[in-house]
């Protein structure tokens, strides 16, 4: 994922959470607002509850190669805040790359009605 396409700032983060709508499973709840332009941007949070710094890393590197490896079941234009649940810890990296994906593709769904 390249930098330009994170969301790192504070006041990014709250306006998306706070504005826009979200969809939640047992290990993602994702918030995402439209956008005009066709670039996605991405923000990953996770709770410190989740683990210590290093597991919360690893989490976080898996998210970011699954999205870079699943550009194109992604929808475009969209700025999506990824909030990680404790409970992902507890599943392997397919499972989890079948778990966003899954989500990803209901805001598509959710867009399209």
């Amino acid at each position: 994922m390249k930098k330009k396409n994170i969301i790192k700032s504070k006041i990014e983060f709250t306006r998306i959470i706070n504005n826009c709508p979200y969809l939640k499973n047992k290990f993602f709840v994702i918030y995402y607002c439209s956008k005009k332009d066709n670039n996605n941007k991405y923000g990953i949070s996770i709770p410190k509850k989740t683990g210590k710094a290093y597991i919360r890393n690893k989490i976080k590197r898996q998210i970011k190669n699954i999205i870079d490896n699943n550009e194109i079941n992604i929808p475009n234009k969209y700025d999506y805040v990824i909030i990680i649940r404790k409970r992902l810890i507890e599943i392997d990296y397919w499972n989890m790359e079948k778990e966003l994906i899954k989500i990803m593709k209901k805001i598509g769904e959710a867009d399209e009605k």
